[in-house]
This record gives structure tokens, sequence and C-alpha cells, in this order.
């Protein structure tokens, strides 16, 4: 019962990081909006470009990573990815975001992804 969980959720989270970076990559600007710290008009859209590629490669990295070097192995890189959504909650805050955007979606984000860090080492 418990593999099946942890391959799941493992899987879910690196398809949802990976449809993030393409979400970046296609509608940047109302991509940031999501995130939380929305675009200047005028801004440097190759910033919002490199988070699409950061996350797509995450995703990707991750999924590689399960079916290749298994649970194991993906529970690690879960521990230390789990830094990114907990600097996603700092940007956010730090630049004008809401508390709500903050903690409900990054922060929230972190607990998830060390949950499932948690269940892949389990397994």
């Amino acid at each position: 019962m418990l593999t099946p969980l942890a391959y799941g959720l493992a899987i879910l989270l690196n398809l949802f990081v990976v449809f993030i970076g393409a979400r970046f990559l296609l509608v940047p600007r109302a991509s940031a909006a999501g995130y939380g710290v929305p675009a200047k008009e005028d801004g440097d859209a190759a910033y919002l470009t490199i988070k699409g590629l950061r996350d797509g490669t995450f995703g990707i990295l991750g999924l590689v990573l399960l079916a290749v070097a298994g649970a194991h192995a993906e529970a690690w890189f879960m521990l230390v990815i789990a830094l990114v959504p907990l600097g996603d909650t700092a940007i956010v805050l730090r630049h004008g975001g809401t508390r709500a955007t903050a903690f409900g979606i990054h922060f929230a984000t972190a607990v998830v992804v060390l949950i499932s860090a948690a269940l892949l080492f389990a397994v």
C-alpha cells in the first residue's frame, strides 16, 4: 500500500513541476502572477523563461531518477528540491506578494514535497 502511494505522489509532483515549467515558457506573465509576484510589462522576460526551464528540468530529472535510480534516490532529490518552494515562499514575501500565496502555495508545496520524500524513504 505504501509503495504505490509513494511512487504516485512523486510522479504527480514531478509532472506538476513539468506543467509549471511549460506554463512559464508559454504564458510567462500569467504564470508570474500565479506565482505571487507579477512581472512588470517592461521587465526582462528572460527571467521568466529561466524559471520555466528550471522547473521543467527539475520535473523531468525527478521522473528520470524515479524510473532509473529508484525510490531512495528520488527521496534524496525530493529532500533537496524542497528548498526551492521554501525559497519561493521567502521571495513572494520579500517582493510584496500575499502571505496567503506564500504560505498557501509555496510553503504548502514544500511540506508536500517533504512528505513525498519521507514516503519514498519508507519504501
